[in-house]
């Protein structure tokens, strides 16, 4: 499958055989794309790493609101750099200060970037005019997960709070 360059004389590779070494960083085209292109993490090895994270901070907790807040601060980290991201890749350099369409931006652009599709809704709170909900029926990130008895109230979804923190905050 080697040619011999006319010019210099050194071996290259036939047209269609492209070393692993020679193909771009990002994925191409192929059965590892989605349909509209995006790049797409399998759903199993989200849920396997999600499910990872929860149980490595639940050994190192001793309540409910302390991993509670372990799995917030780490997807503080998240948030910030999808923001980042995504700031990247629509090339605007100008930040949003609305309150509403930052949230908008949260519950569309974001939430199809992360979990592939938008968000339910995003509603006004009817008992405080400065509270909001973006609103998912069935968020990605408890669907794997199973609360042990022992941990009843906990809301393994704070880890989605702490994206949202930290794309407010960024």
């Amino acid at each position: 499958p080697y040619t011999r360059d006319k010019d210099d004389g050194t071996m290259n590779r036939a047209a269609g055989n492209i070393s692993i070494l020679d193909r771009p960083l990002g994925r191409t085209g192929g059965s590892r794309t989605s349909s509209s292109g995006d790049h797409s993490v399998s759903l199993s090895s989200f849920a396997y790493l999600y499910s990872e994270m929860v149980q490595y901070h639940q050994n190192r907790v001793d309540s409910i609101s302390e991993l509670e807040r372990r799995l917030e601060s780490t997807g503080y980290g998240v948030g910030l750099r999808v923001l980042e991201l995504l700031a990247f890749r629509a090339r605007e350099y100008k930040r949003e200060t609305r309150l509403m369409n930052v949230l908008q931006f949260i519950s569309i652009n974001v939430w199809k970037s992360l979990f592939g599709k938008a968000a339910d809704s995003l509603e006004r709170s009817i008992d405080h005019a400065d509270e909001f909900m973006i609103v998912d029926y069935e968020p990605i990130t408890s669907t794997f997960v199973s609360v042990p008895s022992d941990f009843g109230g906990l809301s393994v979804d704070a880890y989605l709070s702490g994206i949202i923190c930290g794309i407010l905050e960024g």
